[in-house]
């Protein structure tokens, strides 16, 4: 700012962007002009001025700063880490362990949440056992209960231990009660649902394996996680952000055949289809719903069932009405491409209503996302691996030129890009790795 005679906000932008073109990682540092007192010394960040004024503020002043700490770490990481560098943790937790009254408590509690986004290791022994008998004490109080599982939702994503932890110390039915009890709350029901699927996450790099499929098996048969969700759903069919919550919680609770036949025969397609006729305008509705429909579709009754009720009719739709969305794109074209395996009456729907000329539009609109250039192949593939006869169709839509140039461009499609020319009757160099004829086994 002295020598270069720059204004405090140019010279801030001026050091951000030299460190970023050198590659260094700002995402841990915050980034404004510090203040400075009246002595001419730079003060603390404000998230610390909060901090400090908590540890030895008065009843009075503390309200307030915990509503500024709170606002402090909602801005962004850094934030977060500072104060969490800081101590935060014990004196957040301590606050709210100490609250006597129930606004204290969920203001408390706002704040142990913001702190623990993207923060999960904080969490400690005596913290899960806080946040449990917080969910046990105020299971009337839906404002409470919405910050208590929003802080247990941040201690759990990218956390595999903290899950466990929670999930032995009962936590599941926790969530599924407060989903029944508190059936009119759309806030609570986005947060509790959400919390429920972040159960079945498999996303803590640190751990060989985790236990996902073992939390949504314990969702769905000792806590009867399906028909909460979906009673749920029915008492909220206009708020399309909680339907894309709890459509997202179903397509992760549908591990097995019977789950996904439990889903059909509690009216879950029937409602998910019908969500999707009527809100197929809404991006994210649409992806969710789509991400559901595939997930359930693994079971084949329910192939037929789909196609049946005209779904494919509506995938089309709304991946013709967003094709410029790479994620409805991709679901879409993974539903079809569900639908279509081992049931060449199903292919024949798809080609009839366009999902092939839809995959391949995906394909020309979506050339770098990776995912939408797979599942397109994936859905071409299944189309005419047991139909011949829709090859020269496909092909003539442009198909090869489009599978070729994603082979040339993603090493993540190599092996369905090969199958889905294979499968066309294109010109494709298929290597055999091994044949196993190499020598013999030796002690």
């Amino acid at each position: 700012m002295e020598e270069f005679e720059m204004a405090s906000t140019e010279a801030l932008n001026e050091a951000v962007e030299q460190f970023e073109s050198q590659g260094v990682d700002l995402s841990c540092i915050v980034k404004a002009v510090p203040a400075q007192s009246s002595a001419d010394q730079q003060e603390d960040h404000h998230v610390l001025q909060a901090l400090n004024s908590i540890r030895s503020g008065n009843d009075l002043q503390i309200r307030s700063d915990i509503k500024l700490f709170t606002e402090q770490c909602s801005l962004g990481f850094a934030q977060r880490f500072l104060a969490a560098q800081k101590g935060a943790y014990a004196v957040i937790l301590s606050f709210c362990k100490n609250s006597e009254t129930q606004d204290a408590v969920q203001a408390g509690l706002l704040a142990f949440a913001a702190l623990t986004d993207g923060q999960p290791d904080l969490l400690d022994v005596d913290g899960n056992q806080f946040l449990l008998d917080i969910l046990k004490k105020y299971q009337d109080s839906s404002s409470v209960m919405c910050a208590a599982i929003r802080t247990v939702r941040h201690c759990c994503l990218k956390h595999e231990q903290n899950r466990q932890n929670l999930i032995k110390g009962g936590v599941l039915p926790l969530l599924t009660g407060a989903i029944t009890q508190h059936s009119a709350c759309a806030e609570l029901l986005k947060e509790a649902s959400t919390a429920l699927r972040v159960m079945t996450f498999d996303d803590d790099v640190r751990v060989t394996f985790g236990n996902a499929h073992e939390h949504a098996k314990m969702i769905v048969l000792e806590h009867n996680g399906l028909k909460v969700l979906i009673d749920a759903a029915k008492a909220h069919l206009n708020n399309t952000t909680v339907l894309s919550e709890i459509c997202a919680t179903l397509s992760r609770l549908a591990v097995r055949n019977e789950f996904c036949q439990d889903i059909c025969d509690l009216g879950g397609l029937k409602l998910i289809m019908t969500l999707l006729a009527d809100n197929y305008d809404s991006q994210d509705l649409a992806r969710q719903v789509l991400s559901a429909i595939r997930a359930i579709a693994g079971n084949d009754d329910i192939k037929d069932a789909v196609a049946n009720a005209g779904g494919v009719q509506l995938i089309v739709m709304a991946m013709n009405r967003h094709m410029g969305n790479a994620a409805v794109c991709e679901q879409g074209c993974a539903c079809l491409s569900m639908l279509a395996l081992r049931k060449p009456n199903n292919c024949k729907m798809i080609m009839e209503d366009g999902g092939a000329m839809a995959a391949v539009q995906a394909m020309k609109t979506h050339p770098k996302v990776v995912n939408v250039q797979k599942s397109s192949c994936i859905l071409l593939r299944n189309l005419v691996s047991r139909m011949r006869n829709y090859n020269q169709p496909i092909l003539e839509m442009g198909a090869e030129s489009l599978i070729t140039q994603a082979l040339q461009n993603h090493k993540d499609c190599n092996d369905v890009c090969k199958a889905a020319l294979r499968d066309l009757g294109c010109q494709v160099e298929l290597r055999e790795l091994w044949t196993g004829k190499h020598g013999g086994i030796t002690n």
